[in-house]
């Protein structure tokens, strides 16, 4: 009698060509039907390995059925069905984490045993403001104990939104999250780089060995993880055409390919001649199918996290602060503008949903096209005797700016063994020391600080307290095995 498998395992059946398929239900869709998943193998055995994978990858959603929902269940429960059932499904792997992390540990732990039938606005408005005041659960000493108001309000988003989804289920007469008020959505400074930086920028990172990254980055304005997905196949040498069809991404899976952002972020730029000329010279310095791999396995792409603080290093060096990686896409866009590019071209280029977007990001840009054009529209209507006196009121020729000399910065390498530090933000900075514990492996640690000084003293202090609990521990091997 063959065993009966339990629920959730799936089942197992071969078919009438000779190979076993595997099929199990992953979740169910909004008219509550379910969706399965199929695997075929020329054995058993191999079969239920395939299934077995499977169901890992799916383990989340297994199970979980919109029959299972009622007026009375916890608000922890319906969010986790909620999420479970109509988020993750249709949502990227990089946004998972962010959406756990809201709602398995803040959200419900705070409010998660309210029934939703119970649930009301004061409750949602006291969980955000108390999130805001004392929510932050990691770096507080650096940070302080609030929430970022960007975090705050993304919470209060996912709770209104699943209670929606409860409103439409019938489960709630109405969304009780309706109404509360969330902090307001703060766009980031755009910080242009000048043709100052610009240059200085570039010369730096010849010294500090990203000048191939820096140099695409300013050509192209790629997102990161963009840039990160670039493979050598990507780029045709004969045009000068250069294909974005994927990104990296980091899940709890580590880094992996993903599809990108929008549909009109697949797309192909082409390089300067003088852009393409240093990318095929870095083709025949490296053996790696990736533009930019990782420097610890060239098999592998490079990070984004990595390449950001990277190119970060090279701009404090270069003495340009204040300034984030995507400033580096923001300066690509702008100066394209600046020179005549057509604000729709600019917008394929750069991967944008619409050329709304693009005129909403870089309006102040814009604006002064127009503003120019319309100078010079006046200039050319009316009298000549108007035309004049238009022209003796516009200024003189602005002269071409003189760039001040500029001297990369050597970089000073630690020695061995003293870690290293690295700049986060503004005011943020990280020590990192990763030595081979008693063990033989690799063992990271770190600590942060405001300050590169406080944080050298951190990272000092630290050190010496891990190496002498490595060396108490490698002492006690060997003499357990005398």
């Amino acid at each position: 009698m063959a065993k009966k498998r339990k629920d959730g395992e799936g089942t197992l059946r071969l078919r009438k060509d000779g190979r076993w398929e595997g099929r199990i239900i992953i979740g169910y869709d909004e008219k509550d039907k379910a969706i399965t998943k199929t695997v075929t193998a020329r054995s058993k055995r191999a079969c239920e390995t395939k299934l077995k994978e499977l169901r890992t990858k799916h383990a989340p959603a297994i199970g979980v059925s919109r029959r299972q929902a009622k007026p009375d269940m916890k608000l922890a429960d319906w969010l986790d069905m909620w999420y479970k059932l109509y988020v993750k499904p249709k949502s990227k792997p990089g946004t998972h984490a962010q959406y756990e992390t809201f709602i398995y540990q803040h959200i419900n732990p705070q409010i998660g045993e309210i029934p939703l039938s119970k649930l009301t606005q004061e409750d949602i408005q006291t969980f955000l403001s108390n999130e805001k005041k004392n929510g932050r659960l990691t770096l507080r000493d650096v940070f302080g104990a609030g929430m970022s108001d960007a975090s705050v309000r993304k919470m209060g988003i996912i709770i209104s939104s699943a209670l929606r989804k409860a409103t439409e289920q019938k489960l709630l007469r109405s969304n009780p999250a309706k109404g509360t008020k969330l902090p307001p959505k703060k766009q980031a400074e755009i910080h242009i780089l000048t043709h100052e930086q610009f240059r200085n920028l570039l010369l730096q990172a010849k010294e500090d060995g990203a000048y191939e990254i820096v140099l695409l980055e300013l050509s192209t304005g790629v997102r990161r993880g963009e840039l990160c997905g670039l493979k050598w196949d990507d780029l045709n040498f004969s045009t000068g055409a250069l294909r974005i069809s994927r990104q990296i991404i980091r899940t709890e899976n580590g880094l992996e390919e993903s599809s990108l952002k929008t549909k009109e972020s697949k797309r192909t730029v082409y390089l300067p001649d003088t852009v393409l000329q240093v990318m095929r010279e870095l083709k025949e310095k490296t053996d790696s199918p990736w533009i930019f791999p990782s420097p610890r396995n060239g098999a592998k792409p490079r990070d984004p996290k990595s390449l950001r603080k990277k190119v970060i290093n090279v701009m404090e060096h270069a003495g340009i602060t204040g300034v984030r990686f995507h400033d580096l896409r923001h300066t690509f866009a702008t100066y394209a503008l600046e020179y005549g590019m057509d604000v729709k071209t600019v917008s394929m280029i750069i991967g944008h949903s619409s050329v709304a977007t693009t005129l909403n990001t870089y309006s102040h840009i814009t604006s002064e096209m127009e503003k120019k054009a319309a100078e010079k529209i006046e200039g050319g209507i009316g009298t000549s005797d108007a035309f004049e006196e238009h022209e003796a009121k516009l200024p003189e020729p602005e002269k071409r700016e003189r760039l001040k000399p500029f001297k990369p910065y050597k970089r000073k390498y630690r020695r061995s063994g003293t870690g290293g530090i690295y700049k986060l933000n503004d005011h943020l900075y990280e020590g990192r020391y990763t030595p081979t514990n008693a063990q033989g492996e690799r063992e990271p640690h770190n600590v942060y600080a405001q300050t590169y000084e406080e944080c050298e003293q951190k990272l000092n202090a630290m050190i010496e307290e891990v190496k002498a609990r490595i060396k108490a521990e490698k002492e006690q091997q060997n003499s357990s095995k005398q």
